[in-house]
């Protein structure tokens, strides 16, 4: 009894101590992330170490071409080709993959490939680890912001080598490759140059600065194919590699390669290196990383006794930190939209990476609650990027307009910011980008910057700016861009009403409903229209074709419904709501059948024809609410959160789309959406956790408790906002940002 006693007694004294608020302390939540989750199936994530939003995203390159290559990396996969300093989190399209480098032993006359066993193979936060089969070496990866830091352990009496490919490229298959490559032995322990690449982004410089622990003897520079047999200052050529050894480093001790990168200039990636890494310490650099990570992903305290839901959350926060990256150098110098040198000024950063077609409808929403200044930070870069090159981005992606995927989605994160009341953006220049950016005047853009004038200023803006619909006959995609830009167009007026233009507000206002151009009362869906105004035929709901069709990525099943800025008129082309809660029903109800010999792949996730796996369906399940009859979106959104994502590699169950997947969970799982951004509102939804703490930049906590929580206690009962019953299942975002408490109460029935 006295034994059991002195075990008891301090449990017994904490119970009875006063704790801090959760609000006011930091919990090792790292554990809770696993970066293997959506590295299988199609997530396309990656395993390597990354800081948040760093310029650096270290990791392994399995896989060099196909979709799923898109991060560099599989999850199915046992070779290595090396360890390569960029990577796209979660995307459809691969590039980057720069400046690999890959540790070896033996005599290898070819480029050394790796071989691994997925037991010998370890991710975390901050860190990556493999031990090869084929060599005898354990390689160990850690970054900070502009850097990575390499740690190669070879075995005992081994012929200690490395490759250092400069010209190292993803998706070859895809028409990537280098424009020109420079390699210069600076001594015997630094290399430094260039890797100058044409891909997914059409004019990609990265220089590197690369510094080793110990000298290295040069065995051999392959400049195009073929082995160098002069000393070079600079060896130059579209694509270059090296063989190097290190004879001098004694048995036992690891060798240790830090390398720093820039979009700038050599000077640049030499001086992100020397003020990021000026030590060799590789557990300090991993222990820094942690402690960054530590603190963003407290920005969201979470309760409950589910483990495995609080790995799959804490992964999804992780994942969307990840994207947009910062491209700036330590000295603030950075390569703007015109491919020019620019030096910041203000404290402010310049950003790449935007996915803005998938990250407008959660992530930066999401953002906007627990980060408001990077949120800010965001929005005026894009500004800031419209500036320099004349339109607002499209997917920008190193200083580049690829202009992937639909409309003009940035002014969706502008308006969703100001109606938001974020500080600090200059909002008659945010109106005047957006109404550029939404007009059709090519004349704006230089005919030697081709990409810029076709991929983003697209012909679809000349049939809005005439008033018409979008003629199915004689351009593609027809039906995506005509919803996607009347619901930008509604952006548009959001934030001339807060210029107070009120002619502009009109205007788009009206645009805001070309939706309705594209409805067929008939067959119920939004079909594409020929010039002559004939509905397009043969026309079958299900059919997906991914590159020649009226649907991007989906089909009309999908598309229908994306009017999340007027969901009452667009119920009553129904009839009205319980019509169009009817035509809801149907889709998640009919089969999952996907026609056609060239569907999209991005088409996963299913339940009925609604694809969670693609980023047009993600606020599908919340219209429910919006036809009264709340207690279905809560039915899916808990089958969505408990089908679609686990803690396996395969746990994402479509593209990740740089944190848009992870942020639609991150903020569902809290209990609420928001399903259209430029209009301030959530609706309650499905709440996975006891308890949910936002601390927020004004030094007040948004707190959620949810009352009677349980698997089987999935649908909302009553909901109280600071004591007061709310009569529907919405709140606003100064609910958020005054600090309230939201107590939703659970059961296991529905209450219609």
């Amino acid at each position: 009894m006295n034994r059991l006693l002195s075990v008891l007694t301090p449990f017994l004294l904490l119970a009875c101590t006063p704790t801090p608020q959760e609000s006011e302390v930091e919990r090792d939540v790292l554990g809770y992330v696993d970066p293997f989750i959506g590295t299988g199936f199609h997530g396309h994530t990656f395993p390597g170490p990354v800081m948040p939003h760093g310029m650096v995203q270290l990791s392994p390159d399995t896989k060099l071409n196909g979709w799923d290559a898109s991060s560099g990396y599989h999850y199915s996969d046992s070779t290595i080709y090396g360890f390569s300093h960029t990577h796209l989190s979660g995307t459809g399209i691969g590039d980057m993959g720069d400046i690999l480098v890959l540790p070896f032993t033996g005599e290898e006359k070819n480029k050394p490939i790796a071989q691994f066993k997925k037991s010998d193979e370890r991710a975390e936060v901050g860190k990556y680890a493999v031990k090869f089969t084929n060599y005898d070496v354990e390689a160990e990866l850690a970054v900070t912001e502009r850097a990575g830091l390499h740690k190669y352990t070879y075995g005992a009496n081994q012929n200690k080598q490395l490759l250092l490919d400069v010209g190292h490229i993803l998706q070859q298959t895809w028409g990537h490759g280098n424009i020109s490559n420079s390699l210069e032995i600076v001594n015997d322990s630094t290399v430094r140059g260039l890797k100058h690449s044409r891909g997914w982004a059409y004019d990609h410089k990265v220089y590197f600065h690369a510094k080793f622990s110990s000298p290295f003897q040069v065995d051999s520079i392959i400049v195009d194919g073929q082995a160098s047999n002069k000393i070079e200052d600079v060896y130059k050529g579209q694509n270059i590699y090296s063989r190097l050894s290190f004879p001098s480093l004694s048995i036992g001790k690891p060798l240790l390669v830090k390398v720093g990168i820039s979009a700038v200039d050599e000077k640049g990636a030499q001086t992100n290196l020397e003020n990021e890494l000026p030590h060799w310490d590789f557990e300090a650099v991993v222990s820094q990383t942690r402690e960054k990570w530590k603190k963003e992903l407290n920005r969201i305290q979470v309760r409950t006794a589910d483990e495995d839901v609080l790995t799959t959350f804490y992964t999804s926060l992780y994942h969307s930190m990840i994207a947009p990256a910062l491209h700036q150098d330590v000295d603030g110098r950075y390569r703007g939209m015109d491919k020019e040198i620019h030096q910041s000024t203000n404290g402010a950063i310049n950003y790449t990476v935007y996915s803005l077609w998938d990250t407008f409808r959660a992530l930066h929403p999401l953002m906007t609650i627990i980060d408001e200044p990077k949120s800010i930070a965001y929005v005026n870069n894009l500004i800031l990027k419209y500036d320099e090159g004349g339109l607002l981005p499209k997917w920008p992606l190193v200083s580049n307009y690829t202009g992937t995927m639909v409309g003009y989605p940035a002014v969706a994160n502008i308006a969703d910011a100001i109606s938001k009341k974020l500080p600090g953006i200059n909002q008659q220049l945010a109106l005047e980008a957006a109404i550029t950016s939404a007009s059709y005047r090519p004349e704006l853009v230089k005919d030697s910057d081709e990409p810029r004038k076709s991929r983003v200023m697209t012909p679809y803006n000349k049939y809005i700016i005439e008033g018409r619909f979008i003629p199915s006959d004689e351009i593609t995609a027809s039906v995506s861009y005509g919803l996607e830009n009347a619901y930008y167009d509604w952006c548009i007026a959001q934030i001339a009403q807060a210029v107070r233009n009120d002619s502009v507000a009109e205007q788009f206002q009206k645009r805001g409903q070309n939706y309705r151009h594209y409805f067929d009362s008939e067959t119920g869906f939004m079909r594409g229209k020929n010039a002559d105004g004939s509905w397009r035929e043969p026309f079958s709901p299900k059919h997906s074709d991914h590159e020649h069709s009226d649907y991007v990525e989906g089909n009309a099943w999908q598309w229908t419904w994306f009017v999340p800025h007027d969901i009452d008129g667009f119920s009553q082309l129904y009839g009205g709501k319980e019509q169009f809660a009817s035509k809801l029903d149907s889709l998640f109800t009919t089969s999952s059948e996907i026609e056609g010999e060239n569907a999209s792949g991005d088409i996963t996730g299913l339940i009925g024809q609604y694809a969670h796996g693609n980023e047009p369906s993600h606020h599908i399940a919340y219209m429910y609410t919006y036809a009264n009859q709340g207690w279905k979106t809560q039915e899916l959104v808990n089958q969505i959160l408990k089908e679609f994502y686990t803690s396996q590699p395969d746990g994402i169950i479509g593209n990740e789309d740089c944190g848009q997947m992870s942020a639609w969970y991150v903020m569902s799982a809290m209990g609420f959406y928001q399903v259209a951004p430029g209009k301030p509102e959530y609706v309650i939804g499905r709440p996975l956790f006891d308890t949910v703490k936002i601390p927020l930049e004004n030094g007040k906590t948004f707190t959620i408790l949810t009352q009677n929580n349980s698997p089987k206690n999935k649908y909302v009962q009553s909901v109280r906002l600071n004591d007061k019953e709310l009569e529907e299942l919405f709140f606003t975002h100064d609910a958020i940002r005054n600090g309230s408490t939201l107590i939703i109460t659970m059961g296991p029935e529905p209450k219609k």
